[in-house]
């Protein structure tokens, strides 16, 4: 059966190869996701547990934060994997091993982090 196929490996390794997004996709998606997470911290930051002392307001009083926080909390950990991939051919250059390739992305990945939570930071 190879005689009928024989450069089929070849042929999956180009079909299957990695391709980048442009630019302006990563752009359009980071700025989407920065948007969604500084809403979400804007809804969080108008709730009112004072609302939460009449049964009545429960439902309304405890969606809108809980939605908030799973976007939020969503939208911000696809920026830091968004911001923290874009980084990933350097850190590969950079890396003496694997295991130097992984604590590098780490190092980024919570440096990313901490800039997303400085930015919801007041004043930031």
């Amino acid at each position: 059966m190879s005689h009928q196929f024989p450069d089929i490996e070849a042929r999956l390794r180009a079909a299957l190869a990695p391709v980048d997004p442009p630019a302006h996709l990563q752009e359009r998606v980071e700025a989407t996701l920065d948007t969604l997470v500084e809403l979400a911290a804007d809804e969080l930051e108008t709730w009112e547990l004072g609302a939460m002392r009449d049964p009545r307001n429960w439902p309304r009083a405890a969606i809108g934060p809980a939605a908030a926080l799973v976007v939020g909390t969503g939208a911000a950990a696809g920026l830091v994997v968004l911001r923290t991939q874009r980084k990933r051919h350097r850190r590969r250059a950079q890396s003496r091993n694997p295991r130097d390739l992984a604590a590098r992305t780490m190092r980024d990945a919570m440096r990313e982090a901490r800039k997303v939570l400085d930015d919801l930071a007041p004043g930031g």
